[in-house]
């Protein structure tokens, strides 16, 4: 985003754009529901200045999953953690990768 466009963020995934009433709306679940994620530390959401929660689209979409996990009968506090360890083991196997990479690389030997 530049001076030149201020409209720029809207493109930000992490962008607080999305009011709580408006989230809860587009999830099609309750202001409480976001609240009791927000409680449990899977979303953070910003405050606007009126102390206001404000959601981005990342949140929503974290938010979208822990839903889909408390209608399949998970309790929230267990769709959180589970939330947690799937993003976890995608930022492990990105760094895995990204090492298999590394390797492959540096090592100038070719497979037989």
């Amino acid at each position: 985003m530049t001076a030149d466009d201020p409209y720029g963020r809207l493109d930000d995934d992490d962008y607080p754009a999305y009011t709580m009433g408006r989230a809860a709306e587009m999830l099609g679940t309750t202001q409480g529901f976001l609240r009791a994620i927000g409680e449990a530390r899977l979303i953070a959401p910003l405050r606007s200045e009126g102390g206001h929660r404000r959601y981005s689209r990342y949140q929503l979409r974290i938010a979208a999953r822990a839903r889909e996990l408390v209608d399949q009968g998970t309790p929230i506090e267990a769709a959180c953690r589970i939330i947690v360890l799937e993003d976890q083991l995608e930022e492990a196997q990105r760094i895995n990768a990204e090492y298999r990479r590394a390797a492959d690389t540096a090592d100038p030997r070719t497979d037989e």
